[in-house]
């Protein structure tokens, strides 16, 4: 089966993944993006900018809750994303699959990319430095999606920054040539689907568990 989706992904890669990718780097590049975006993609190096998001809701009593949700989400996320499917599928970064060689090997089956001037680890590398084999899914994106989500169904004003966020960094991986809109699609549906699993998570724990009623908590039910 992880053969089967390696094979897949490669397919992909070829059919729909570059056309996107060289549409980006022939007209969506320019020197502005070229400093900026490793700086957007920072918010999702590690999961670090949204876990310190996380801890300061916790200790907020208000905001407990939705900081617990942020911690459940991304530690689902990293075993699941970063921990096994990294892991298991072992997907070459594009740059590092986008060789003349392999190139070469793939103009003689699909004509169309005749003309197509690979791009080397080198060119890379000056915008941003990664590993070479761990590219499904995108941890980035998927952190970021997790830590939008919650605060979306937390609070629509903390959300909506948050996504734009998570946007923003999704495209990063792309324009910074780390990832493929294949492994960017995923993770951002992954993203969604843990950050509700993890508000889903830290509900039934609050009503197994309740817990207990503090100054804050007791002045808000008198007011109610």
């Amino acid at each position: 089966m992880i053969e089967q989706a390696k094979a897949l992904l490669d397919s992909l890669a070829i059919t729909f993944d570059f056309p996107i990718l060289e549409f980006i780097r022939n007209y969506l590049t320019n020197p502005f993006f070229d400093k900026v975006m490793p700086y957007i993609t920072l918010f999702g190096e590690w999961g670090a900018f949204w876990i310190a998001v996380a801890l300061i809701l916790v200790l907020i009593p208000k905001t407990r809750k939705t900081g617990w949700s942020m911690g459940a989400a991304m530690l689902l996320g990293l075993i699941i994303c970063n921990g096994i499917l990294k892991t298991l599928i072992a997907r070459d970064r594009p740059f590092f699959f986008y060789t003349v060689e392999r190139m070469q090997q793939y103009t003689a089956q699909l004509p169309q990319l005749k003309g197509w001037v690979p791009v080397t680890q080198d060119d890379i590398k000056w915008l941003v430095s990664s590993d070479l084999h761990r590219s499904f899914p995108s941890g980035h994106t998927i952190c970021c999606f997790e830590a939008a989500t919650v605060l979306m169904i937390k609070n629509k004003w903390a959300g909506i920054p948050a996504t734009i966020i998570a946007f923003l960094v999704a495209y990063s991986r792309l324009y910074l040539y780390v990832h493929y809109p294949t492994d960017v699609i995923f993770s951002m549906f992954a993203g969604i689907l843990l950050g509700l699993l993890g508000c889903a998570i830290v509900a039934i724990i609050y009503k197994v568990h309740p817990p207990k009623r503090g100054k804050y908590q007791r002045a808000n039910q008198q007011a109610e």
